[in-house]
């Protein structure tokens, strides 16, 4: 039975191959050394998901209009 590919991802630290396997112990890191690099940068905000801005003119999310509907009149 021929066995499956083994997929390799970069380290999204510092780009080494690392095979993405459930043996590999820092997937998607090649080290503990670079996992606690990236949790750095997070913790520092030099990572940010970007936020959508919120929908114009949605009565769903008008907050006034749901807490005191009678001032939409």
């Amino acid at each position: 039975m021929p066995t499956a590919p083994v997929r390799t991802v970069n380290c999204p630290t510092c780009q080494r191959p690392v095979e993405f396997t459930p043996t590999s112990r820092y997937r998607p890191f090649c080290s503990q050394r670079c996992r606690e690099i990236d949790l750095g940068a997070w913790a520092s905000e030099r990572y940010a998901i970007a936020e959508s801005p919120p929908p114009e003119d949605d009565q769903e999310t008008n907050v006034g209009s749901m807490i005191r509907p009678e001032l939409d009149r």
